[in-house]
């Protein structure tokens, strides 16, 4: 058998000793964890077995995992880490979904992995590897690149999923330039325990090339663990010594990207996201998404937070518990929990791990807020509340407020004096009457920091009819709305400024889609078999103010309702929509409808740290926060609207027809082609009550005229508020951590540098333009400027040392090596 670092022919097949280990799936993690260590003491015995045996490995958190309960066996696997036949790729904590996760959640999994594999066995990962992950977004290349890996291996989606690719090794190349060598496995990742690896490896040969001489083969035992085994090795033997024109070794990825390399062969270009494998599982399991949508938001908001109380007043930042929450949430990354594929027990352990992280979040958030907010001179006439602001730009925006308040009287001013429009609205606690008092106001917030706003016991004097409300109507200086009394439909909404009917049709519609398939909806690309809508619409007036007005709107389906409260505010151009479903059907779909009065329609999806055209074909797409649909109006102007919403992650668009998918009803775990049979009983998934919020933001232009990003921040991580009490302090009553001159570089995360030598700032330019842009920490003491090609992530350090020097770092927080 020839050596792994040998290279003599012309045509090799690289054979990838592994196992493909599901931590989660059809069993609970400490199964998983069970199976881990049994997988890795095979994989020692087969080293001890076999001459030149290689095993390849990736998740970083079974590593942890096993050094925690298994410290022997953890250290015969580093013995053969630095031996060279255990080879460590990925460098993420999981192999993770690779679509629903947010910038941070991406960034995190690199983090995390890179730096405990170095820590603990002083290697750097060049090799990302995500072979089960069921989509891959079009920014991992630039991900990647800046975590220090040059080259990708995946598998799904199949050819029939993503016709086109030019082979199975190719430049993946994002936006911004990046670019790693990708391999797509042949095949499969997983060998079975009898002869049909060699079966595998003919038909791997069959592919062998002048354009890719050089290939993988994957095997062992894999989903539940296993490994190689002693039959596969037999079998890889035999064939490598009846091998005459193509070689057949023992070898690991970053072996066998180092030999095609070492080939100098030019490889075609592919600048494109890989879907659609599995294109139900984005809107399947609402909890779990919803989970990761807070938890992700949660942290990076606790973590600007505790930053800046640590720069401001020396908050003891909480290294350990941020870094351990985020560790829950990046588990639950896995690519069968997020996506929402896994047993239904498995739900209540992420639930728990998403639950801590959140606890971690808020707590140190509103720990950290305290702080500063002790630390500020409130002393005056009135009761201090102070609002915080966690984004990069000066954020206008609505806010609720309950406190304790016996006065008849309130009047609300900022802190120059000036009165400010409020509302008082109904208080979460109506068994006390007149103990509580919430009102809601638009607040006007510096970037990244904290205004001072002031409730005074006398009758308010401001008045304002910017907005009017009718039993089903609401209008204020941007937008009017109409909401048909029979069905509980938008019937109308136009955008004031140009005159635009924004939908061609009924909008805001539920449309419930007949859905046969399985848990994943492997062959499934669309759901289009319509077969009912919701009516029967109750719609009433709950709220008309000088603040907002709120239009309830209740339909039915079946036995399950749909509550969509339809909230426009005094100033802001867009409408709420605080959604309530309560689902009972099974083996169906439900969508929100809107039909866009555009021509020539241009979908536009957010995806992590950018943005992606694609087709308006129908085809279910996944997006982050936000999906937009530009066009041409009759009056020949460029127009769209953007729909982004607190917890959904799948769409579709069908010419002009936008529509956000908000659950899927399968069975848990149900996988063809295995059916499910009538009568039976089985656990159906999403029943019963959730709650999302969507927002409609009409534009004219293109998308970026919206800047949907943005304001998609601002939904989802919206600000907070503290009443203080009066008392001296050595802070301003206004405060800017971080200020932005440019509306499209957003900050991703503001955090405490890994070794704690300064503070990690890390932005993006969110419009695909080439931005020139000038940044102000801490009210301007430190300064500093940057360029940023489309959709480019930019990551520095603002260091402890005297003089506050400001470098730039790769997604590892070492030093960047800088592309030219």
């Amino acid at each position: 058998m020839t050596s792994k670092h040998v290279a003599r022919a012309d045509q090799q097949i690289h054979m990838i000793g592994n196992a493909h280990l599901d931590p989660v799936w059809l069993w609970r993690w400490p199964e998983g964890l069970g199976a881990m260590r049994a997988t890795f003491r095979s994989a020692l015995d087969r080293m001890k077995e076999t001459k030149g045996f290689v095993f390849t490995s990736s998740q970083a958190a079974m590593y942890e995992y096993v050094e925690k309960c298994d410290p022997e066996l953890f250290g015969e696997i580093k013995a053969r880490v630095a031996e060279g036949r255990w080879v460590i790729v990925g460098g993420w904590w999981v192999q993770a979904d690779c679509n629903i996760p947010g910038n941070e959640g991406f960034v995190r999994q690199a983090l995390y992995g890179v730096r405990y594999f170095k820590e603990k066995f002083g290697i750097d990962i060049r090799v990302g590897y995500n072979v089960d992950s069921f989509g891959h977004s079009g920014m991992l290349p630039q991900i990647l690149k800046k975590s220090g890996m040059d080259y990708y291996v995946f598998m799904r989606p199949g050819p029939h999923e993503k016709p086109g690719l030019p082979g199975r090794l190719f430049h993946w190349e994002s936006p911004d330039g990046s670019r790693v060598l990708a391999y797509q496995i042949p095949m499969s990742y997983n060998s079975d325990w009898g002869d049909g690896l060699v079966e595998k490896i003919e038909k791997t040969k069959d592919e062998l090339s002048k354009e890719q001489p050089l290939l993988m083969c994957f095997y062992g035992v894999g989903n539940h663990g296993g490994g190689p085994t002693r039959e596969n090795l037999k079998n890889i033997l035999a064939a490598a010594d009846a091998s005459k024109d193509v070689e057949i070794l023992l070898s690991d990825p970053a072996q066998y990207f180092a030999d095609i390399e070492a080939r100098g062969l030019d490889f075609p270009v592919v600048r494109d996201d890989l879907q659609h494998h599995a294109s139900g599982c984005y809107a399947v399991h609402s909890e779990i998404k919803r989970n990761n949508r807070k938890a992700e938001h949660g942290l990076t908001s606790a973590e600007k937070l505790a930053s800046c109380a640590a720069n401001l007043v020396g908050f003891t930042y909480p290294q350990g518990d941020l870094t351990q929450a985020w560790k829950d949430v990046l588990f639950n990354h896995f690519h069968d929990i997020l996506p929402g594929t896994s047993i239904r027990e498995a739900y209540e352990d992420a639930k728990h791990m998403h639950g801590r992280a959140l606890q971690s979040a808020d707590e140190t958030a509103n720990l950290a807020l305290q702080a500063i907010t002790a630390k500020i001179d409130t002393v005056g006439e009135g009761s201090p509340i102070v609002v915080w602001n966690p984004h990069g730009h000066r954020q206008v925006a609505p806010v609720v407020l309950e406190l304790m308040w016996s006065p008849e009287e309130m009047t609300l001013t900022n802190d120059a004096g000036e009165e400010i429009l409020y509302q008082p609205i109904e208080t979460s606690a109506v068994i006390w009457p007149g103990w509580r008092r919430a009102i809601t106001f638009v607040a006007n917030v510096p970037a990244m920091g904290y205004a001072v706003y002031w409730l005074h016991p006398r009758q308010p004097q401001v008045k304002s009819d910017r907005l009017a409300v009718t039993d089903n109507t609401l209008a204020n200086e941007y937008l009017e709305l109409e909401i048909d009394p029979r069905t509980g439909y938008i019937q109308r909404m136009r955008d004031k400024t140009s005159g635009w009917d924004v939908f061609s049709g009924c909008a805001a519609v539920p449309v419930v889609i007949d859905d046969p398939s399985d848990t994943w909806s492997h062959g499934v690309f669309r759901f289009d078999k319509e077969i009912g809508r919701f009516t029967d619409a109750k719609v009433e007036q709950v709220e008309a103010g000088p603040v907002r007005g709120i239009l309830r709107a209740t339909s039915q389906y079946g036995r399950s309702s749909i509550i969509q409260e339809f909230a426009l505010y005094a100033g802001l151009p867009y409408v709420d929509v605080k959604t309530t479903v309560d689902w009972r059907e099974q083996h169906k779909v439900l969508k929100l409808e809107f039909p866009v009065n555009v021509s020539s329609p241009q979908p536009t999806y957010e995806i992590a740290f950018g943005a992606i055209q694609r087709p308006a074909d129908g085809e279910e797409e996944p997006g982050l926060h936000w999906f937009d649909v530009s066009g041409d109006s009759k009056e020949n102007a460029k127009q769209g609207l953007a729909i982004i919403n607190d917890a959904k992650y799948s769409y579709d668009v069908n010419g002009n027809r936008m529509r956000l998918t908000v659950l899927r009803s399968p069975v848990y775990a149900h996988h063809i082609p295995r059916e499910t049979e009538p009568g039976e009983f089985y656990h159906f998934i999403d029943q019963g009550i959730q709650e999302f919020t969507y927002r409609l933001v009409p534009h004219k232009g293109g998308w970026q005229e919206a800047n949907p990003s943005r304001l998609a921040q601002e939904l989802n991580a919206p600000m907070l508020l503290v009443e203080e009490s009066n008392h001296e302090g050595h802070l301003p009553r206004a405060y800017s951590g971080l200020e932005i001159d440019r509306p499209n570089i957003l900050i991703s995360a503001v955090k405490r540098h890994e070794n704690s030598t300064g503070y990690v700032v890390r932005v993006y330019e969110a419009h695909g333009e080439q931005t020139h842009c000038f940044f102000r920490w801490h009210q301007g003491t430190i300064r500093w400027e940057a360029e940023f090609a489309p959709f480019e992530i930019k990551t520095f350090l603002i260091s402890d040392k005297p003089g506050n020097e400001v470098i730039e770092l790769d997604l590892i927080e070492r030093p960047a090596k800088i592309q030219t």
